[in-house]
């Protein structure tokens, strides 16, 4: 009898087990992925208020001639300035630790047809770090045409790396390396470093120069903020633009750091007006983190191809409808390709209004590329605007 209850009991116990077998498979593979998925927080542009029960303190004069009326009865010694550069010295130690070398190789053959193998070297910043890899942001040059990528960390450690995705409209590029790779050495002097929120930075800010600076991957330089250029407009969106008196080499790789030790920028090219070539230009890292995340996820960004302006109060007055402006469709873009024309106003995407470029910016990177949108504009006519509306398949940035 006893046999029997047993062998009835061993039966229940393993079709228990069978059936919520798949369950918990499910449950850890579904954790697994969870863990290896990387998040990054959005900034908020507007300025953080004034802590709840915190007054702001009003000066008895200005703060400018207080600094003026410091600094003009103090006499500064050579210790002053050390005291001053060793935290900055200590910061940029610190940083160094989360930027790698990323050799770009590339196999070709000589007049001979001897195989031949070419490097490049780059700056990378360790930015994130999931259960199975490290992923690290550099400039697409580190990455176009290479048939092969090297990482070296901060210690001399080095690891084969992968390109995860490449954002042509900015010149980003996400590298990925196996953890498994690494030692446990290695792994315990990475430093990961923190993007943080460029839209606090403004003029007179000190930043720090870490990649690339001087052409030389692990070079350093200080410097301060000159100008900060607001809603700069590019590709589908518009970004900040900090113009800051330290070197930086684009191609190469150099990212401003705050005082915090967070990265704020990424020196790029092309921004420089007339008179200031000279001067080192860095889009704000604030503007890019929906693009580094998907990046940093293997998911390519949606690409429609305009450039605009907001309609101001004062241009709807002058009977200009509510929207953006476009100033530019990119040849050979979705949008180009739709029939979307310079002068249109671009004023819905699917059924939602649209009234400035930072949503439009927010709402085309929260879509997938190969989605098909439907994009309602305005366009002059002899006598009045028209309403036109165009299916576009967004492709990939």
């Amino acid at each position: 009898l006893f046999g029997g209850l047993g062998a009835v009991f061993g039966l229940a116990a393993a079709a228990v087990f069978a059936l919520a077998c798949p369950f918990f498979e499910g449950c850890a593979g579904q954790e697994e992925t969870a863990e290896s998925m990387v998040s990054i927080p959005r900034d908020d542009v507007t300025t953080a208020p004034t802590a709840p029960g915190e007054a702001a303190e009003t000066p008895s004069e200005p703060i400018e001639q207080q600094v003026e009326n410091a600094v003009s009865s103090y006499r500064f010694s050579m210790e002053d300035y050390s005291r001053i550069h060793v935290p900055l010295k200590e910061m940029a130690a610190e940083a160094d630790k989360g930027i790698v070398t990323v050799h770009s190789v590339r196999h070709e053959t000589d007049w001979f047809n001897n195989p031949v193998e070419n490097t490049g070297y780059f700056a990378g910043a360790l930015i994130a770090q999931t259960s199975t890899e490290y992923l690290i942001l550099t400039t697409e040059d580190a990455v176009e045409e290479a048939d092969a990528i090297r990482v070296t960390f901060a210690d001399g450690t080095e690891a084969a790396g992968t390109r995860k995705q490449t954002d042509r409209v900015s010149g980003m590029s996400i590298i990925s390396v196996s953890r498994s790779a690494v030692s446990q050495e290695t792994a315990a002097r990475v430093e990961i470093l923190t993007l943080g929120n460029s839209y606090q930075m403004k003029m007179g800010d000190l930043v720090l120069a870490i990649g690339s600076p001087m052409g030389i991957v692990h070079s350093v330089d200080y410097g301060s903020v000159g100008y900060v250029a607001r809603s700069v407009p590019v590709t589908d969106g518009s970004i900040r633009v900090m113009y800051a008196d330290v070197e930086g080499n684009a191609p190469m790789g150099t990212f401003l750091l705050n005082l915090s030790g967070e990265i704020v920028g990424m020196v790029a090219d092309g921004y420089a007006g007339p008179g200031s070539q000279d001067v080192t230009t860095a889009v704000g890292i604030s503007d890019y983190k929906g693009i580094i995340e998907r990046m940093s996820n293997g998911l390519p960004t949606a690409w429609l191809g305009i450039q605009g302006q907001d309609i101001t109060a004062e241009m709807e007055e002058q009977d200009l409808p509510a929207g953006i402006y476009i100033t530019g469709v990119a040849e050979g873009s979705p949008a180009y390709d739709a029939g979307i024309q310079n002068g249109d106003i671009l004023v819905k995407l699917n059924e939602g209004e649209v009234h400035t470029v930072k949503e439009l910016q927010t709402r085309i990177e929260n879509l997938e590329a190969g989605t098909t949108v439907r994009i309602t504009v305005d366009r002059n006519g002899i006598e009045e605007y028209r309403e036109l509306e165009y299916q576009v398949t967004l492709g990939a940035r």
